[in-house]
Order: C-alpha cells, then structure tokens, then sequence
C-alpha cells in the first residue's frame, strides 16, 4: 500500500494550499516553521484505500494502513484553521467505522482504546466552523459520541474488535478503597514507555487520565447539545449529571491534597503512585478542578526540576522515576506536542494566561532551534528535555516530518499563544484578539476561514485593522467591539 501511496503524497507536497491563512510576526524564523509545519502536513494528506469511509485523511506517519484515534483528533486541532486542503475532521469518519461502528474496514485502527477524544474534537470543530448539518449527524442521527462513551466505560477487553489491530486492554476496575476507573496500557493510553505505574505496573493502577477524558467527553457532549438549543436541554442536564458523577470520583480519589497534584491510584491499597506527568492536567481540561486545585497544579509547572524550566512540559518530571535527561527516551522525559498542549490550554482555562503562554513561547522555541540547527532540518516526532535536539526511541532518533501533531506548535501555539488569536466561535460570530504580555508587534492573521466567514485582523501594537466579509464582534484585549463587514481600524489609547 505505501508504495501505491508515495506518488499521490509527492504530488500533494508540490501543491500549494490557498487556504492556508497568512501569519505576521516579526520572529521570521518562527513564521518559516509556520509554513514548513503546513508543507509537511500537506505530505501526510493521503488519498484512502479501496473500502474505506473516506476519500482522503491525515495520515500520522507510521503505518500505512492503520491510524491512530488520539493523533487523528488532535491532528483535527490544526487542521481547522485550513479545513478546505486538510481533512483533518474527515479523518474521524474512518475511525468512527470500526471504532463506533464496528466495521472492518480497509484502514484499520491502530488502538481501539486510545484516549476517548472525539467529543472534545467535534466540539472544537463545532466552535470553529458551526457545522450544525455534521452536528445533528454525529449527535442526533447517528450518536457516535455517546456510543462511543459508552463503548469506553464498557470494553471488549482481552478482545480485537473489527477493523483494529490489535486487543483492547482497557479494562474498568475498582481499588481496594473503593475507587473506581481503568486500567491501562502504555501504548494505549499513547504514552508508549511511560514509567508511570513505577513499582507495581500499568496493570495495578488506575490511570487518571483515562476518567478524565471520560469527565472530558461528558462535559463536551453536554455543550454540543446545549448548541442544538433548549429543546435538547434535558440530554444537556443529563450528561453534565455524568460529568459531575466522574468529577466526584477524580476529585475524591485521585486528588492529593498534600502535594497539590492529580495521581494514578494503585490497585491494592488506594494509595497514590506518585509518577507525576502531563497527563494529571486531563481533569483540568475536563473542568473537574476547583480553581484551588488548578491554582496548585500549576505551581509545578513554574518549577524547572518539574515541568518547567528552558524547555518546558517533560512527559515526565524530572524528579520522577524514571526521566530520562540525555535524551527523554520518547515518554520517558521528551517532550511531545499533544501532552504540550494539553497542558497550556489546561492551564489558560483556569485564568493562568501568562504561564500559558510563556510555556508555549519555550516549547515553540525549541522546535524553532532544532528546525533551524539539526539535519534533516524538519519537524520531529517529540524533543529532547535538556538539549536542542529529537527524543530518541530504542535508542535511535525519532521520526521525522512528524506533522502529525507536532504542527500543534508552529501553527496552534503560533496561532494562538503568539501571535493572540485566542478563539473564533463561529456559532457566536466572535473572535477574541488578546496578544501575550511584552509581545513584538506587528502581529496578525490574514485570510483566515471559519464558519462561513473570511477574517484578517492585524495589530501594530497602536491600531488593531479587521477585515472582514461579514459582521462580527472581536473581544480586544477584553473590550468588545461589534464590527462590520469591510475594513475597520480602531485606534487605540
């Protein structure tokens, strides 16, 4: 198949994707990853198989013939500022066949219990484009987000199910005191080589990240009803219960009031295995914290012998078991975009914006220092914790032209945390424009597409310049201007 494959890839790299919107930034370095991150991804747009669900998806970059549920998912977190050139929604239709569905198909799954992202996916995607005709598709008519929910909390453990490759390991589970949850898997969870379990095993512990994006997904599916309007109210008021219900249960169980922190929890006692990673910001993202809890969680993300530091978020602390300083051993200390990103955007929904954006401005700095200073000049798979370099994996370099999810950095983060374009809610018609603390201007976006709209909105540190096809309401720095459509300059104090 990959040699069937290769010349519709090397096509699609020569191709030049006019929806890509147009960056201003004065850091050019950053803005040339910017552009390499789309000409990469653009060489993982695939054409699909015979028999499978879709035309064309976004490929990882591993295996030909098989795709991963949470890269695909948050391959769809980038892929939305360019949704005409880059399927990255259209991606879920393959995995919603065999994952939801049942179907064998001729792409398969890689891991059917990889982390349960698709209602935290479509919700985003929702807010972006307002796709109401796709969101009574998936939530109404065909209910792939709750049967997924529900095909989570009840697996077919021990079992291959149709279309995957391989055997679920999830497997639901109670402690010795009581608290509930999942085992799990190192490369099921997605963090292949993870010490977490240290001293007992993946097997004898509850992983916390495997409620809270069940917490995640409950809390998502709510707000996707509650976009349907009030005759859908009762589902919304049903599914937040659910939330509340796994809330309860992290908050109870897998808290640790003494250190401040989300942990696994051991099978045979209840106690904490104090393994601490990104993966305790899940219920952060999931809004199960209390501002207090999320108020102390991030004090460990200030701390360099933790996850701060030059470069920041380690898959694992540096005071934990098992980090890995020379080169991160893939999960064992590099640093990999998707858990990076989870852990700023955690971090942002509980009101710390400059740490946020900080730890975004490091992590995009070294990518931005090993494209520039490391051949092949590319974009990497995951990075080194204490070096300008790729993380290695059984000891050799990891894989290359990774965009995949590691565009989450030159494009999300870019997007997002420096440049200051922190949302586009399509449904609302409001965009909010908020540059980080001792930004360089100019700064902006141009040609920008979202529901139905064409946005460039441009900041020379004194005037803010909007153009836009239809009105909208940009909330600038916290002040709300509704606008026309055309061109408007507000000029500021």
């Amino acid at each position: 198949m990959k040699a069937r494959l290769l010349p519709l890839l090397m096509a699609a790299a020569g191709t030049a994707a006019a929806a890509i919107p147009t960056v201003i930034h004065p850091d050019a370095d950053l803005v040339a990853l910017y552009d390499e991150a789309w000409r990469e991804a653009k060489t993982r747009t695939w054409e699909a198989p015979a028999g499978a669900p879709v035309r064309r998806y976004m490929d990882e970059g591993v295996y030909a013939d098989q795709i991963w549920i949470w890269d695909s998912c948050y391959m769809a977190q980038f892929t939305k500022y360019a949704a005409a050139d880059y399927p990255g929604i259209e991606t879920l239709e393959a995995l919603y066949a065999p994952v939801v569905d049942g179907k064998d198909t001729s792409l398969r799954v890689h891991i059917w219990d990889n982390p349960p992202l698709f209602a935290w996916c479509e919700l985003e995607h929702w807010r972006f484009h307002g796709d109401r005709a796709r969101l009574e598709e998936i939530l109404l008519k065909r209910r792939l987000l709750q049967r997924h929910y529900a095909a989570f909390m009840a697996p077919p453990t021990g079992k291959t199910p149709p279309g995957a490759a391989n055997p679920v390991l999830l497997r639901p589970a109670k402690a010795a005191n009581g608290a509930w949850g999942f085992t799990w898997h190192g490369g099921r969870s997605g963090m292949d080589n993870t010490p977490r379990g240290h001293g007992v095993g993946w097997d004898k512990i509850l992983w916390v990240d495997a409620i809270a994006q069940q917490a995640l997904a409950a809390k998502c599916i709510a707000e996707l009803y509650d976009a349907l309007g009030p005759d859908h109210a009762a589902e919304a008021r049903r599914w937040r219960a659910e939330h509340a219900r796994l809330a309860k249960e992290i908050n109870d169980h897998y808290w640790c009031e003494e250190d401040g922190f989300y942990y696994d929890v051991r099978l045979a006692d209840g106690a904490f295995c104090k393994v601490r990673t990104p993966a305790s910001l899940w219920p952060l993202l999931a809004g199960v914290a209390t501002q207090a809890q999320a108020d102390r969680v991030a004090k460990w993300f200030e701390d360099p012998m933790e996850f701060g530091g030059e470069r920041p978020i380690p898959t694992v602390s540096r005071r934990s078991p098992g980090y890995d300083a020379k080169t991160g051993d893939y999960w064992r200390g590099a640093i990999w975009l998707p858990t990076s990103y989870l852990a700023i955007r955690a971090l942002d929904a509980y009101g710390h914006r400059a740490l946020a954006d900080s730890l975004a401005k490091r992590t995009l700095a070294l990518q931005s220092h090993v494209f520039k200073n490391v051949e092949p000049h590319t974009i990497w798979e995951c990075y080194a914790p204490e070096a300008d370099a790729p993380s290695t994996e059984h000891g050799r370099r990891v894989r290359q032209t990774f965009c995949g999810w590691s565009a989450l950095g030159p494009i999300n983060l870019f997007i997002e945390n420096h440049i200051g374009l922190r949302a586009c809610d399509a449904p609302s018609g409001i965009v909010v424009w908020d540059p980080p603390a001792g930004a360089a201007y100019p700064l902006g976006v141009r040609g920008l597409v979202f529901g139905g709209r064409t946005l460039s909105i441009e900041d020379d540190g004194r005037t803010l310049t909007v153009t836009a096809d239809k009105p909208l309401t940009v909330i600038d720095r916290g002040v709300r201007r509704d606008l026309p459509a055309g061109v408007t300059r507000v000029r500021r104090p």
